[in-house]
């Protein structure tokens, strides 16, 4: 046979018997062929052959209870790896469960496809009330970075590849990827289905600054008086980790991490300013924002927060349209983080901080007096638990096995957690992130799970867990080492509301008193404890992370504990008749 004719190395061999391929094998073999190997999702009608099919093609295929926690797995595998993770859903309903995830990823900026099954195009067009009827095409258009459809089997090459440049390139997202029913069916000549295929090269290539930006930006930061490094969740997925920690300890200039960058450097470095957050915040005179924004989470770099005296902002950023998003950037540096950090750190002495010790002494005492009266009140023993003294029982376990990921959300649970909790290695804390959303838990630990095939521990607010709790059967059926924690005081924010007219039903605020969750893990083949006191939840995280296998600890906490809305009560209005 001439090497013309030899069939594809990937084709299978009832392909070969054919010739032919449909489009169900063209989208695996466009995946596999970009080195991606596992899709997160739920199936149904269009697309439950394809996740059989990539079952049986080597590909890993963990299903869902609800596409929008296959979808919150697939972004965080995609922050976790810099490669898109998939999410395959449905059409219309399941799509729309999937569309949440995918808002979330693309203003969190983690790379992520969303590939869902349509309705045929030309009865959508029309109107005509087809099986699942939606057009889903132009709903994900808002809260996608990219949307494609593709309508030909010989097509679904270039599709894949665009999807995949898209939501990595420049400023990551989330991309949808529309697949009609019909597309899967189509059949295609196996040797021209496999010249359409196309492996994406560099899909995200390095973008150097200009040599002025990063002149003017070190000229900034030389006149600084009082400099402090901001780095955000951008820095910690550029995996720029060597380089950001030696800019950091050449230029000696405090540094603050925002909750997902906590482990770029260990929490307890010395030169963290974790500790004294608002003080250096409110005194710093030039400030280094390194993949962070300045959005709702750092007060749009005005008010109060920041103080009253004048600031300057050098901001390091992949995408230039987020300068001067609020405040005036003296000096924008546009790149990608890896080459910024590496051109800023070639431009700064060694030592740059050290003839400043006025404001480094001054961060040092404010740190030392908030960790002397953090620590007074983690010491505390209060009965029933409260969150410190849950939460230090789950530190002092955590700080033994820094390669746990750690998996938080909730209000005050998250709040707590984010100053108590220390981080050591990057990537290895994810939480409600930039649009501050419950119901991220499960579908995060799963993914971080399946992506590292590190243990996970997920920290959960009783109301939280509420959102994605019957994963826990998907944790249990794939027998994933998550240790889920859920902080248990009866309601949202707590449990102590009441019904003001005194009628049969409780407040709006409150669950069912004295909830056992985890009796619900137990009901799937999982391990259930009862914790409530810190001894006891320290027994119990200990003997889970020995195990490896699926738990779930239900935490009693005081139901009087927390505030409301957490640390956000600004943002919540209340009515005269409700303010304490």
């Amino acid at each position: 046979m001439a090497e013309a004719d030899q069939p594809a190395a990937n084709v299978t061999s009832t392909q070969q018997a054919t010739e032919t391929t449909d489009g169900f094998h063209l989208v695996i073999d466009a995946l596999k062929l970009n080195d991606i190997d596992t899709i997160f999702g739920l199936v149904g009608i269009p697309i439950t052959d394809l996740a059989r099919l990539a079952q049986a093609e080597g590909m890993r295929f963990i299903g869902f209870r609800h596409e929008q926690h296959a979808g919150n797995a697939a972004a965080i595998a995609g922050f976790m790896t810099k490669k898109p993770g998939i999410c395959l859903t449905v059409s219309a309903p399941g799509f729309l469960n999937g569309l949440t995830a995918l808002a979330n990823a693309t203003t969190n900026c983690f790379p992520m496809i969303l590939i869902s099954g349509s309705s045929e195009r030309e009865i959508v067009d029309l109107q005509q009330g087809d099986y699942e009827e939606m057009d889903q095409l132009n709903a994900a258009k808002p809260y996608a970075k990219a949307a494609f459809r593709v309508l030909h089997a010989e097509d679904i090459g270039i599709g894949v590849a665009r999807a995949i440049r898209a939501a990595v390139s420049g400023r990551p997202g989330g991309v949808y990827l529309d697949l009609p029913a019909k597309l899967l069916a189509q059949t295609l000549d196996v040797v021209k289905a496999q010249q359409s295929l196309v492996k994406v090269v560099d899909a995200a290539p390095r973008q150097l600054p200009a040599t002025e930006s990063v002149e003017r930006a070190l000229n900034v930061l030389k006149s600084a008086k009082r400099p402090l490094i901001l780095l955000g969740k951008g820095a910690a997925y550029a995996q720029a980790d060597a380089e950001i920690r030696a800019f950091v300890e050449q230029s000696g200039v405090p540094y603050l991490p925002m909750s997902m960058a906590k482990g770029l450097l260990p929490d307890t470095h010395e030169q963290s300013a974790s500790a004294a957050r608002s003080f250096v915040l409110e005194n710093a005179d030039v400030v280094v924002l390194i993949g962070a924004r300045l959005n709702w989470l750092l007060s749009h770099g005005k008010g109060k927060t920041w103080g009253a005296q004048p600031k300057q902002f050098v901001q390091v950023d992949i995408s230039p349209t987020e300068i001067d998003s609020n405040v005036a950037i003296a000096a924008p540096v546009i790149g990608d983080i890896g080459s910024c950090v590496a051109a800023l750190r070639a431009g700064v002495d060694t030592g740059f901080m050290k003839s400043n010790t006025e404001w480094t002494a001054a961060i040092a005492e404010r740190k030392n007096k908030n960790l002397a009266k953090m620590a007074a009140t983690l010491d505390k023993n209060p009965s029933p638990m409260n969150f410190h003294s849950a939460l230090r029982a789950i530190r002092d376990v955590l700080k033994t096995r820094p390669d746990i990921n750690v998996v938080n959300e909730g209000a005050n649970t998250l709040d707590y957690a984010r100053s108590i909790i220390d981080m050591y290695q990057p990537r290895k804390r994810f939480d409600s992130g930039t649009w501050g959303i419950m119901g991220i838990g499960m579908g995060f630990a799963i993914g971080a799970a399946v992506t590292s095939g590190k243990p996970v521990v997920a920290i959960e607010g009783d109301s939280a867990f509420g959102f994605s709790g019957m994963e826990l059967e998907t944790i249990c059926r794939y027998d994933l080492p998550v240790c889920t924690i859920v902080f248990n005081n009866n309601g949202v924010y707590r449990g102590t509301d009441v019904n003001p007219t005194g009628g049969k039903d409780v407040a709006p605020t409150v669950f069912v008193k004295g909830a056992r969750y985890d009796r619900m893990i137990e009901a799937f083949g999982g391990i259930g404890h009862h914790a409530t006191t810190p001894e006891e939840l320290t027994k119990a995280l200990l003997e889970a992370i020995a195990s490896g296998k699926p738990t779930l600890i239900n935490a009693v906490i005081d139901e009087a504990a927390g505030t409301e809305s957490g640390r956000l009560t600004n943002l919540n209005p209340q009515s005269a008749a409700t303010k304490k």
